[in-house]
């Protein structure tokens, strides 16, 4: 492919990029850090674990109102203090789902519930179910593009690309991702590069835009059409082609290794922390974990590359 202006000025994007985060620096944990507990991390109750769990028997203080994106929501503050961002709407089920692989294998994700039933102070109506966010454990100070970050063409930055598209999570939107500060990071970095809405999943990828939340339509769609110069070529058929053009066989087969690491149970405790019913849950399970060994088929494609 001759190189055009275009080319030359991603190129020279990337070269910036790898200056500042090599693979294995220790800039990389800001974005992913190797999750060797994988088989024992908890999908059904996540990154905060059952204490933190929002609680339904109690009436919540509406401090705001989301308007913006496909999904609307509220900014809430339960009696103990504690702020959540509330998405309600088609994308709140599949938000949480992708949410919890995504930090299985060790993407940095916030804190995230399905709450099926939950009240807002002063209202007589049950507002819907919501997937509650926990905002007071960070501040968020910015967003990070696809395009330009410190972890372009870096193996786990390619895997990340890659996990989301066995998602069918379609939209690479900028504004979708947020840079992190975090109050408490313990033994991790202070600084967390977060995919965060990630809702426009599990539903079939299609121009310019793709559906959410549709079992038949995720199960309709492979991950993989072919391998070609070197390049795999998805099924992605969505707005931002260009992101996911130049992947290489082996980044694909080293993430879908992790999720490989997922055990059917595991990825089934996803779908019911969200309240999918269980012929819903078998089905994208099934076609998640089919979607994986795509990916681990291209082992033989990656071995002949690298010799």
């Amino acid at each position: 492919m001759p190189w055009t202006r275009r080319r030359i000025g991603a190129a020279l994007v990337i070269s910036l990029a790898v200056a500042r985060a090599a693979p294995g620096s220790d800039r990389m944990a800001e974005l992913w850090s190797d999750p060797r507990n994988i088989a024992t991390r908890d999908l059904y109750y996540g990154a905060g674990g059952r204490p933190l769990a929002p609680r339904a028997d109690v009436a919540y203080e509406v401090v705001g109102l989301d308007r913006t994106g496909h999904s609307h929501g509220y900014d809430v503050v339960g009696p103990d203090g504690r702020k959540w961002a509330v998405k309600v709407g088609e994308e709140a089920q599949s938000d949480l789902v992708v949410s919890r692989i995504l930090w299985a294998i060790g993407y940095h994700q916030p804190i995230t519930y399905y709450v099926p039933r939950w009240r807002i102070a002063g209202a007589s109506e049950a507002p819907p179910p919501g997937r509650f966010r926990l905002s007071s454990d960070h501040k968020v100070t910015g967003e990070w593009s696809w395009n330009d970050n410190p972890f372009v063409d870096t193996r786990p930055y390619r895997g990340l690309i890659v996990a989301n598209l066995i998602l069918n999570n379609w939209d690479f939107t900028r504004s979708n991702n947020r840079t992190y500060q975090v109050e408490t990071p313990g033994t991790g970095p202070e600084t967390w590069y977060v995919v965060q809405d990630v809702g426009g999943s599990l539903g079939k990828t299609r121009w310019p835009v793709g559906t959410r939340n549709n079992v038949d339509e995720f199960v309709s769609e492979r991950l993989i059409r072919e391998v070609d110069d070197g390049s795999v070529r998805f099924t992605y058929k969505s707005r931002h082609r260009g992101l996911v053009s130049d992947i290489p066989p082996d980044d694909v087969v080293w993430i879908c290794r992790l999720m490989d690491r997922l055990s059917p149970a595991q990825l089934d405790d996803a779908f019911r922390a969200a309240g999918y019913p269980a012929g819903t849950r078998e089905r994208y399970v099934r076609k998640i974990r089919q979607k994986i060994q795509e990916g681990l088929a291209l082992e033989q494609v990656a071995e002949r590359r690298n010799r």
